[in-house]
């Protein structure tokens, strides 16, 4: 494996395995995404089984992904993102062959949907955790970079992929739900593939090996080292704030402001894709300017989290498509750029046999309160107009930055502050 900073990144044979497995899987992930919502609206045709059913896939991602994370530290990142595929690939195998013997039901719709999010709780911390240590410590943001750039890229791509194929073979009855098999075995036979690319990886071995404790004695350690690291825990407070202010807003407020000022599901197409062209650039921009970046991670963090509650401030006030769509872009760049940095900023500062546990608290804490921001974005909407939201969210993602700014370190956390 390539070690020098003269080699690219393109040419490190571990990262090459890493991106091209990824991004065949996270475009494979797009079919099951589109195919289950199918198949639980095909056997009842009703808006709460659709949303148990998405329940049951989020929920153990919120609740074990801490978990997973101290699994993944204790027995290798690598093995429990490679078995956490291969568990996957059965599931969806097993769910395309039930469809394909006249089997669906319900019950097994929602039966997947919890499998596979109890897979997902295990391998998305793991696979956060595995990038350190496959590939150069200097090259580790612009891996990260592109990296998240392609899954991003998977999130525009892969619906309209998976549309196109599934709306060529759609139908109704045995033909609907042959077409729904395929979509899921597609997404399976993805998951095989990253499965054999992830075994050509090889890692370094971690700096510093895991004292073996029990499975929680090892939880609770990964809590108390966030815990006592001050930066690292005002960091995360901080975080919790953002998701809450801004992840409900995004999800519930936006799609009533196309539909109460810009008339129509297409605009709101416009405005999601405008926000995820954006994101997409923000992060593979974040591959410049790196060593700039380490110096200054604590201002610069506060700083884009003020324009971004200004953008949202603005959004409250559009009247047309275009300005919210250029809105969006700005705030989605933004935003891919600091996605990228936060993941680097970690993966550097935390010592890589705690790192599972890091990246799994840290996800935990958005993938916690997605939820209950959007249900507390829905609830402020039957009082509020949707302006007067948008203009609150960003007045409050505006004070949380600078009452960080004035009262917590956060500030001055830059290269000096890293291991």
């Amino acid at each position: 494996m390539p070690t020098t900073a003269e080699s690219p990144l393109l040419r490190n044979t571990n990262f090459r395995w890493l991106l091209g497995g990824g991004l065949v899987s996270m475009l494979g992930d797009q079919f099951s995404m589109l195919a289950l919502p199918w198949l639980v609206l095909s056997l009842t045709g009703d808006s709460l089984s659709l949303g148990i059913a998405m329940a049951l896939m989020g929920a153990p991602r919120a609740v074990l992904i801490l978990l997973g994370g101290t699994v993944a530290d204790r027995h290798s990142p690598r093995r429990v993102l490679l078995l956490s595929k291969l568990a996957n690939a059965a599931i969806l195998l097993a769910l395309a062959a039930l469809l394909l013997l006249e089997q669906a039901s319900l019950p097994l719709a929602y039966a997947a949907a919890l499998a596979l999010g109890i897979a997902s709780a295990f391998g998305i911390p793991a696979g956060t955790a595995i990038l350190p240590q496959a590939v150069p410590p200097q090259t580790l943001q612009t891996a990260n970079s592109l990296q998240m750039g392609a899954r991003q890229l998977s999130l525009l791509a892969g619906p309209l992929l998976a549309a196109l194929v599934l709306g060529a073979h759609a139908g109704t009855g045995h033909t609907g739900m042959a077409a729904l098999a395929a979509a899921f075995a597609i997404d399976a036979l993805t998951f095989l593939f990253s499965a054999w690319t992830l075994r050509q990886v090889s890692l370094r071995p971690p700096a510093a090996a895991a004292t073996a404790q029990g499975m929680w004695r090892d939880l609770a350690a990964g809590l108390a080292m966030v815990w006592r690291d001050l930066p690292l825990r005002n960091c995360y407070a901080y975080w919790a704030v953002v998701a809450f202010f801004v992840m409900g807003p995004l999800q519930v407020a936006l799609p009533v402001l196309a539909s109460e000022r810009l008339h129509g599901a297409s605009a709101l197409g416009l405005l999601m894709g405008a926000h995820g062209a954006g994101t997409l650039a923000g992060m593979l921009a974040a591959s410049l300017g790196g060593a700039w970046l380490r110096r200054r991670f604590g201002a610069t963090l506060l700083l884009v989290d003020a324009v971004v509650g200004l953008l949202l401030m603005a959004l409250g006030q559009i009247s047309t498509a275009w300005q919210g769509a250029a809105l969006l872009a700005v705030t989605g760049m933004l935003g891919g750029y600091l996605q990228v940095a936060i993941f680097t900023w970690i993966q550097r500062r935390v010592a890589p046999a705690m790192l599972g546990r890091a990246m799994a608290l840290f996800m935990g804490i958005f993938l916690g309160l997605a939820p209950l921001s959007a249900a507390a974005t829905g609830a402020l909407l039957r009082h509020l107009s949707v302006g007067e939201l948008f203009c609150g969210g960003g007045a409050l993602l505006l004070a949380a930055a600078m009452a960080a700014a004035l009262f917590t370190a956060i500030p001055r956390i830059g290269g000096a502050e890293t291991i």
